[in-house]
């Protein structure tokens, strides 16, 4: 049936309660919790499939390939220390990269299935704000009375770097690549390029991280940093810090990368098979055509939100990547489930210091709250507890005694502030301080807590031990 949208105004082709514009975690989320509380939802997406950069060419794909990598990694480095002995083991780089292919079509698919139970109509194409209340995707208009903005991101871009997605790739790219290059050159210390960077290492390249700043990740802890590239290093991952690339000249046998000194210096040059461009991402909002119906956006190009996810416009609305905050999927995801319960008359509500973040690497690093250089700089009086997984009997049965776990809480409440783990499954045990964080729990809660043994999860009530000065195992 063909609705009006405006009284005296045109008709549209249809009206929605509200249209979602990008289908990844963000915004998939948001519609179908939308839609779980009654809406009438559409949710716009570009793309032949759903799911986003996060389920097409980012998270999904990217956790694949280096979870068969480790499986390499192991068989030919590891199993012989548990008895276990395999010749001749290679490696078969087209059939890693068809399961990876597959692993991606079950998610996405899973996502349009998910789209059909709640009955969350898929408009398929580009869309574009052509006035509050509308939605326009290829020639057709709709109506909407709640627009949400949840376009994700793109790679950002490096002058004198020219990305072609073959010599020199983003992460996109680097997920495509049809064989092990011999050297590959990472720009950028962050998770990404860490990530693929072990991918690749683990296949056979040399790989050598380039990185501006004076340590790796560092949004997170710097303790936790300065491990983790000593662990990389010693799985032959070569870093340049302090250090920028000024330009790539592409040949017939690789790349030539131009490297300076961060503070300047006499340069140098680099011969790379591929180049990894991984310097982090920036919102993506192009042609939504949002200067001209006056919504704000920052200098980074975000889209302007107030603490109830809503823009200067009236009824329209941003999450995810598109606007302030860390770039990270379950981060979008809580925001696409509170802008959804806000709209229905709800409470919505998105914690942002229990959101926690990983580095998929082996061993993985997770990160919580805050860091010691954090609590420092606002001059907050805290305790730290830490205990290595050296002293963890699951850890050594395993034959992953690297990395540690470090709890802050504060001095005077013993709330817990913050959590950081170099260690193997770091991503799944700083769950449970997520949960503890969010109930507002005291390292001595979780220290009081009954946990397996053995389990990786004792280094965890260990540390939260140490923090009052009394851990049994070390």
């Amino acid at each position: 049936m063909v609705r009006p949208a405006f009284a005296g105004s045109f008709y549209m082709s249809e009206s929605f309660d509200l249209i979602v514009i990008g289908a990844g975690p963000g915004g998939y989320v948001c519609a179908i919790r939308a839609a779980q509380l009654g809406m009438k939802v559409a949710c716009v997406e570009k793309r032949a499939t759903l799911g986003g950069t996060c389920l097409n060419v980012g998270c999904i794909p990217s956790k694949a390939l280096l979870h068969s990598s480790e499986h390499f990694e192991e068989t030919k480095h590891k199993l012989a220390d548990h008895g276990v002995i395999v010749e001749g083991v290679k490696i078969d780089l087209a059939r890693m990269q068809a399961r990876k292919g597959e692993v991606v079509s079950a998610n996405v698919k899973g996502v349009e299935f998910l789209f059909k139970k709640n009955k969350v109509t898929w408009l398929k194409g580009e869309a574009s704000i052509p006035a509050p209340g509308q939605v326009k995707v290829g020639e057709t208009t709709y109506a909407a009375k709640n627009i949400v903005i949840a376009t994700g991101s793109e790679s950002m871009p490096l002058a004198g770097v020219e990305v072609d997605e073959k010599q020199i790739v983003t992460s996109t790219g680097a997920l495509e690549l049809e064989k092990v290059p011999g050297h590959l050159v990472v720009i950028g210390g962050g998770v990404i390029g860490l990530e693929l960077g072990s991918v690749w290492r683990r296949l056979g390249a040399e790989v050598t991280v380039v990185e501006f700043l004076d340590r790796l990740v560092p949004t997170m802890d710097a303790e936790l940093g300065k491990q983790f590239e000593r662990v990389l290093a010693k799985q032959g991952i070569k870093f340049k810090l302090k250090s920028k690339v000024t330009a790539a000249q592409k040949g017939k046998d690789g790349v030539t990368l131009t490297i300076e000194p961060a503070a300047g210096g006499a340069a140098e040059t680099v011969k790379a098979d591929v180049v990894l461009l991984a310097i982090g991402r920036r919102a993506y909002t192009a042609g939504l055509g949002l200067a001209e119906i006056g919504v704000a956006t920052d200098a980074r190009g975000r889209v302007v939100t107030d603490a109830h996810f809503a823009t200067n416009v009236p009824g329209i609305y941003a999450i995810g990547d598109a606007i302030a905050g860390a770039m990270l999927a379950h981060k979008a995801e809580e925001e696409g489930v509170a802008a959804a319960e806000i709209l229905a008359g709800q409470h919505g509500h998105v914690n942002y210091n229990a959101i926690p973040g990983v580095v998929y690497t082996w061993p993985e690093v997770a990160s919580i709250g805050e860091t010691e250089e954090q609590l420092k700089a606002r001059g907050a009086a805290y305790s730290v507890g830490k205990f290595p997984f050296t002293a963890n009997g699951r850890a050594r049965a395993m034959g992953d005694v690297d990395g540690f776990v470090k709890i802050l809480a504060d001095k005077t409440t013993d709330r817990i502030l913050g959590a950081h783990i170099l260690g193997a499954d770091a991503g799944t045990l700083i769950a449970e301080i997520a949960v503890a964080m969010e109930f507002g729990a005291s390292a001595e809660d979780v220290a009081r807590t009954s946990h397996a043994h053995p389990s990786l999860n004792e280094a965890v009530k260990e540390a939260a031990l140490a923090v009052g000065g009394r851990a049994l195992h070390i």
